[in-house]
């Protein structure tokens, strides 16, 4: 009888965890608190719990950071400042557009640091489309949901008849009005971290459900009675209310770059009439209808949960950063200039970083999207003179490289259509030929690399042979995308030649990219375990990898392909042994790697992430199923500390992706996708133009992890890639896995991916 409860029991567990299962949907398996546990010294994602929309113009998180610290909401913490409106890609970058909302109770405080509550993970709530928290010291729940500009706000309060919200425009230059017969507050905040003219404003409205009992403002530290309006450095307001136990305080909220006329506008046409309820299950329904166009099956809960996280990462940036007016035109604040114009805008990005995978996603899943973001490259260009490299939300100046080109290249060759590609290709040569009015604008060094072939180490431009590596495949794309214009010859010829400038750098002796002096020396002494100087936020065994678009000539270089595997293997069996003398400390990069147990691999940061991809090129494949497949289970984990680096706006998340699907985009601005393991035993991809792929391993697992033969539409594919127009067709991709690796498939160089050199 025992024996039958026990086999009656279990069958309804598993049962019950089937229902479950199938009831769960993308957004149930996303945790926007992974990454977030993470330090100046130590990233582990830098991320912080997003509540939005999909490419939101807004977001909205708990801050448990002093204001203006860019590590907003930081895991390890235990108390909230309050709820902020953020538009930060970056702990690095800082924020903009920023105000913040907190309920009080009992002693009326509104300072960041004596407002502060205690709170736990435990009694929090963390999902896209909704946030809740139990703020301890004041025994009030605070939920959260949003709108793409919009947000609505549910207090629940205890008994008191001193029951407060505090609104905090933050410092810098602030303003707030309180208009009590409207139950509303208006006002503006200007802090910024740069990258905005002299006018930038962020304009913000609430409207609140109830009548207030007080109504006050405040600025720095003193509170005023007497008056609803306040203009100063750090300027506040606080409202107040009698509350009942349980009772709920709704509060609407919008914000615009524009006006606050416009801010009403967005309040009104985005959230209006709804209830809390009604925008929370739209929310929900459009999170999962972005994150359902790749459905996964097949794989552990924890995989799931990492995948939709990721994926969920890579639709939140860049932001929207247009409005549409009371015509329902789309209309922009300029970045660049100051003025309010037509057409679209997106901001929030680098370039260095994703170009790389999270681009290309865009272009296989969200093309429409990317459609908009082109657009508004084209408005960047217009408006700024240049194409952005870094965007937070104008001009920022860091990093290297020219990577815009790889952003527009790709979009084009991939199929993206609709849009002024010429007026593009017109930014992209500008670009590429002069030095912008920062250092991380245009090229850097221009003069030099268009006469010598590259920029000189000794000539006082940092990270110099960076700048060289990235220029020449910006070059390339160039090239390509010339190429699809039937632009002039002398024209394509031009970029053919540039694109091949990698080789000037490459070291016979030491088989690696080495910086190189105006007189045609090499740089003296060398290591090539230095992060910086000549490279960025990396060392010479990271960045010799950067020849994305000529691979098989970088394998001519260094002697042929046995050499080539034998130095790609080295910078896993390397220990991970570094020069951080550049900086002067070990710089939070350079501690990623070294703790990871993977050599010389530094997958916390973006140079070398396409580096494992790369045994494809001469002939061995199967060591690039072994470690993608390291890769995404040691080093992404669906928790706090979930990443290994910054996850840097989708990229580091792109990848986790990409290599889950079987398949990497290792060099942007062909058509080509480069073949890895998938993570599932399926996958299916519902394409814009309602095409399906799915993509099957049914014999996948964990010790299952080489490809023996993978099938196109039931057809063999000796290849080791895809191309992305067969993929837009619709289709099965097939794979037939093992546990052994298969050392004869991939091994002909016909069936090698695109390399300049080979073709």
């Amino acid at each position: 009888m025992k024996q039958l409860k026990w086999y009656v029991t279990l069958s309804i567990n598993l049962l019950a965890s089937i229902v479950i299962a199938q009831s769960l949907q993308p957004v149930d398996y996303v945790n926007p608190l992974m990454g977030t546990q993470s330090l100046f010294s130590l990233s582990n994602g830098n991320t912080y719990p997003a509540i939005a929309r999909p490419w939101g113009m807004n977001f909205w998180t708990p801050q448990t950071g002093k204001m203006g610290d860019g590590w907003a909401y930081v895991y390890t913490a235990d108390k909230i400042r309050g709820f902020k409106q953020t538009h930060q890609p970056s702990p690095w970058m800082n924020d903009y557009g920023q105000f913040a909302i907190m309920p009080v109770t009992g002693s009326l405080v509104f300072d960041q640091n004596k407002r502060a509550s205690w709170f736990s993970h435990k009694a929090e709530t963390v999902s896209p489309d909704y946030y809740s928290v139990y703020l301890a010291d004041y025994d009030v729940t605070t939920e959260i949901t949003a709108t793409e500009r919009a947000a609505q706000f549910r207090f629940t309060f205890p008994k008191s008849d001193s029951s407060f919200l505090v609104i905090d425009a933050f410092d810098k230059g602030s303003y707030v009005k309180i208009l009590p017969n409207e139950k509303r507050i208006i006002g503006y905040t200007t802090k910024n971290s740069g990258g905005v003219p002299a006018n930038f404003k962020n304009y913000f409205v609430l409207e609140f459900d109830q009548p207030f009992t007080i109504a006050y403002t405040w600025h720095d530290s003193v509170l005023v009675k007497n008056q609803l309006e306040m203009k100063a450095d750090h300027a506040g307001a606080v409202v107040g209310f009698k509350t009942v136990k349980g009772q709920k305080i709704n509060l609407k909220v919008a914000s615009s770059f524009i006006s606050d006329e416009q801010a009403l506008l967005n309040l009104q046409r985005e959230i209006g009439k709804e209830s809390f309820d009604q925008t929370r299950q739209s929310s929900r329904k459009i999170w999962n209808e972005t994150l359902g166009k790749v459905k996964a099956e097949g794989g552990t809960d924890e995989q799931l949960r990492t995948f939709y996280s990721c994926l969920y990462r890579t639709v939140c940036f860049p932001q929207k950063h247009y409005e549409y007016d009371a015509n329902n035109k789309i209309v922009h604040y300029s970045p660049y200039n100051g003025e309010v114009l037509p057409g679209y805008m997106y901001a929030g990005t680098g370039f260095w970083d994703t170009f790389r995978a999270l681009y290309p996603l865009l272009n296989l899943l969200y093309p429409s999207i990317n459609k908009e973001m082109q657009e508004g490259l084209i408005n960047d260009f217009k408006e700024g003179g240049f194409l952005p490299e870094w965007s937070s939300p104008g001009f920022r100046n860091v990093m290297v490289g020219n990577n815009s080109a790889s952003v527009v290249s790709d979009a084009y060759m991939k199929g993206l259509r609709g849009y002024d590609i010429n007026k593009l290709y017109e930014a992209l040569l500008h670009g590429a030929n002069n030095e912008g009015p920062l250092d991380a604008v245009g090229r850097k060094g221009v003069n030099y690399y268009n006469e010598l072939g590259y920029v000189p180490y000794d000539v006082k431009i940092n990270e110099n042979a960076a700048r060289t590596l990235e220029y020449a495949y910006d070059d390339f794309t160039i090239w390509q995308l010339a190429k699809a214009l039937n632009r002039p010859k002398e024209e394509i010829a031009l970029y053919e030649k540039r694109m091949l400038n990698y080789r000037n750098l490459f070291d016979p002796e030491t088989k690696l990219m080495r910086g190189k002096n105006k007189d045609g020396k090499f740089q003296s002494p060398f290591n090539p375990l230095k992060w910086g100087d000549a490279f960025t936020e990396g060392n010479s065994w990271h960045y010799s990898w950067s020849v994305f678009h000529d691979i098989q000539g970088l394998i001519n270089l260094m002697g042929g392909a046995t050499t080539f595997v034998n130095m790609l293997d080295s910078v896993f069996v390397m220990p991970p042994l570094f020069d951080d003398s550049y900086y002067g400390f070990p710089i939070h990069e350079i501690r990623e790697m070294q703790i990871m147990n993977m050599g010389q691999y530094a997958h916390g940061n973006q140079p070398i992430q396409h580096m494992p991809y790369l045994y494809n090129y001469a002939g061995q494949p199967w060591k690039t199923q072994y470690w993608v497949r390291e890769v995404m289970n040691r080093m992404y984990k669906p928790t706090p500390d979930g990443y290994c680096g910054d996850e840097d706006n989708g990229q580091t998340s792109a990848w986790y992706v990409f290599s889950a699907m079987g398949f990497y985009p290792v060099c942007p601005g062909t058509d080509q996708y480069v073949l890895g393991t998938p993570l599932f035993k399926k996958m299916t991809l519902q394409l814009e133009n309602g095409k399906l792929v799915t993509i099957q391993a049914p014999a996948n697992s964990a010790s299952n992890k080489y490809v023996r033969e993978i099938k196109w539409n039931g057809i063999i594919n000796p290849n080791t890639y895809l191309k992305h127009g067969d993929l837009l067709k619709g289709g099965s991709l097939q794979f037939s896995m093992q546990a052994t690796p298969d050392k004869k498939r991939g091994t002909d160089k016909k069936t090698f991916p695109y390399s300049y050199s080979s073709n």
